[in-house]
Order: structure tokens, then C-alpha cells, then sequence
């Protein structure tokens, strides 16, 4: 697929320099760019490869280059062209999606061997993909996608263009919202943690008869796994958006716009507020509270409430300028 300067820069509603007939067919990074392809630059860092890079088209966010570089009408790079935009990097997102969607079309239809249960109403733009199992009272929204081997259990509700790749897991009872991506592996609605030890000290399950409950605009990353409820419901906020790995706890409620990173674990019960950042391997103890707006280094161990918005790293967590400065005195510890 392949992309003038001209056809970029009006969708993005850019400022075009150059060759307005310089033709793009693939990204790469600015330092490694041939003339086919498209790059971007966002830092300062990157300009001094403005002079060799052989890039066809550059996206550059305007405020790195005012005042330090300026491109007169019809020039900008050898052969090529510069757009300048005021988000390179989401200029850069928002023309991936259109070659995205172009790459891989939504798929239609029913292929067999599958299962659906009887009385369940598949949408005639939607796709149910080989050896899916669909179960009984369940609702599929318009433009569902469900690849080969998922599962649906009984009383599950998909919303409208929602995404459900190869071998995802939806236990009973639970919901889904629309326009969420759940990739390969995903596990919703597995029985949460709980067991309660009797009097000779055997541990005895605790019914988990809650649910789970996303809201729309969700992604889940591959192998990610989220327990349902023990009673009522574990809860993903709209906008969040969850890394390959990660374990998620019953009972837990993940905020709206939160990134969950590769490796998070949240136990039971914990409240996660809105737009928080939780890095690689963050670990989160049950039954605390996080404030909206916080971020945390990797491997940070949360033990208790997170009042106030801030970065946090550490474990146990603590406030990052005083963490990076104990790490300064353990080292010159070592020293003495």
C-alpha cells in the first residue's frame, strides 16, 4: 500500500515542505529510513539525521523544530518531504490504524466446525471463526469478531466490534463491552483465590459465583488472566489498557484510561484509581486503595493505600525522589 506526501498531510491536516509526490510504502526509524519509508522524529536528539536520512516522508512535531529549523515553501529534504504536525508520534499511531485496518479487514461469517447454541442470534456482519463454542442466552454485538477456539460460556454479553482473538476464554455471566481487543490466551471469569482452611486445617473452596465486567474501549494482552467475582463483580473501567501477562485478582476494580505493563499482579479486593500507570512486574497487595493518577516503577511492591497522586517506586513503595535517593546512599554504603 503505498502513500504520497500530499495524501498524508491532508489526512493529518499537517504542514507539508518538499516533494509533495514523494510515495511511501513502510515505516522505519529515522536513523535506518530508505526512501520508501516513512519515519517520524518527536525529540531533538533525532535532528541531526534530518542532514542523511534518506526517509520519503518525515513526520516531525512542530515544537522541535520552531525556532531551530525552518523548511521555506517547496523545500525540506532531498527527494523527499516533511510533514509537520503537532503529535508526531500520534500522527504516526493515527495513520498505522488506517494501514492496519486495511491489512487485516474485519472478517464475516460463520466457519465449521463450530458450536452455537441454540437461539443465539449471530449478527450477519459479525465472524465466528473455527471450533468456537458458543453457550446458551449469550448476545453478540454487531461486527463481533471471535477467531477459532474461543470459548463463550452461558449468559456472556459481547458489545458491538469487539475483538476476541484465537483461544480466549469467556467464563459464564460474564460482560464484555464494545469495541474492546482481547488477544490470544485471555482467560475472563476464572474462579478468583479464595479458600477458607476448617477445623483440621484442609483448605476449602470458597464459591466464586460473582462475575467479571468490562466496560468498552478495553485491551488485553495476550495470556492475561482477570477472576471473576466472589460475589458481585471484578470491574475493568473504559480505556484500560492491559499488557500480556497479567493477573488480575476477584473482586479488583481497574480504573478508567489505566495501563496495566507486562507482569502486574493485583490481589483480591483492590481499587485501582483512574489514569494510573502501573509498570513491569508491579505487584499490588488485596484490599488497598490507589488514588487516581499514580505511577509506579517497575518491580514496585504496593502494601497499602496510595493516597495522593504522584510516582511511587520501591518496595514498598514509597515516593520516587526519596527512593532514587536512598538507592544513591545503599551504593555509597557499599563503599565504606
Amino acid at each position: 500500500m503505498e502513500f504520497s506526501a500530499q495524501q498524508i498531510a491532508a489526512l493529518l491536516g499537517g504542514a507539508l515542505y518538499g516533494n509533495a509526490n514523494a510515495k511511501v510504502s513502510d515505516v522505519a526509524p529515522i536513523e535506518s529510513a530508505e526512501a520508501r519509508h516513512l519515519s517520524f522524529i518527536t525529540d531533538e536528539k533525532y535532528l541531526p539525521f534530518l542532514e542523511k536520512t534518506k526517509a520519503g516522508v518525515i513526520l516531525i512535531t512542530r515544537s522541535v523544530v520552531e525556532g531551530k529549523i525552518s523548511f521555506p515553501e517547496g523545500e525540506g529534504k532531498a527527494g523527499g518531504a516533511v510533514i509537520l504536525v503537532d503529535n508526531a508520534r500520534g500522527a504516526m499511531a493515527q495513520l498505522l490504524q488506517l494501514v492496519s485496518k486495511a491489512m487485516n479487514p474485519a472478517k464475516q461469517g460463520i466457519e465449521q466446525p463450530s458450536f452455537i447454541s441454540e437461539g443465539v442470534s449471530v449478527p450477519e456482519n459479525a465472524y465466528v471463526g473455527a471450533f468456537a463454542y458458543i453457550g446458551k442466552n449469550v448476545r453478540l454485538g454487531k461486527g463481533v469478531q471471535i477467531y477459532p477456539h474461543v470459548f463463550i460460556g452461558d449468559n456472556v454479553v459481547i458489545g458491538d466490534n469487539t475483538i476476541l482473538y484465537a483461544g480466549v476464554k469467556v467464563y459464564a455471566h460474564c460482560r464484555v463491552g464494545a469495541d474492546c481487543i482481547l488477544h490470544a490466551g485471555v482467560v475472563i471469569g476464572s474462579d478468583g483465590f479464595g479458600f477458607e482452611p476448617d477445623a483440621q486445617g484442609v483448605n476449602q473452596k470458597i464459591p466464586q459465583i460473582g462475575n467479571v465486567l468490562i466496560e468498552d474501549d478495553v485491551e488485553i494482552g495476550a495470556n492475561t488472566t482477570i477472576d471473576r467475582a466472589m460475589m458481585g463483580s471484578t470491574i475493568i473501567r473504559r480505556n484500560v489498557k492491559i499488557d500480556n501477562l497479567v493477573q488480575i485478582g476477584h473482586n479488583v476494580e481497574v480504573g478508567e484510561s489505566t495501563f496495566l505493563c507486562a507482569q502486574v499482579g493485583i490481589a483480591g479486593s483492590s481499587k485501582i484509581g483512574k489514569h494510573c500507570i502501573l509498570t513491569g512486574q508491579v505487584g499490588v497487595a488485596g484490599h488497598i486503595e490507589i488514588a487516581d493518577n499514580c505511577i509506579f516503577g517497575a518491580q514496585s511492591g504496593i502494601a497499602g493505600n496510595i493516597r495522593k497522586p504522584g510516582q511511587y517506586m520501591g518496595s514498598p513503595a514509597i515516593d520516587a525522589s526519596i527512593w532514587r535517593r536512598a538507592v544513591v546512599r545503599f551504593k555509597q554504603s557499599g563503599k565504606q
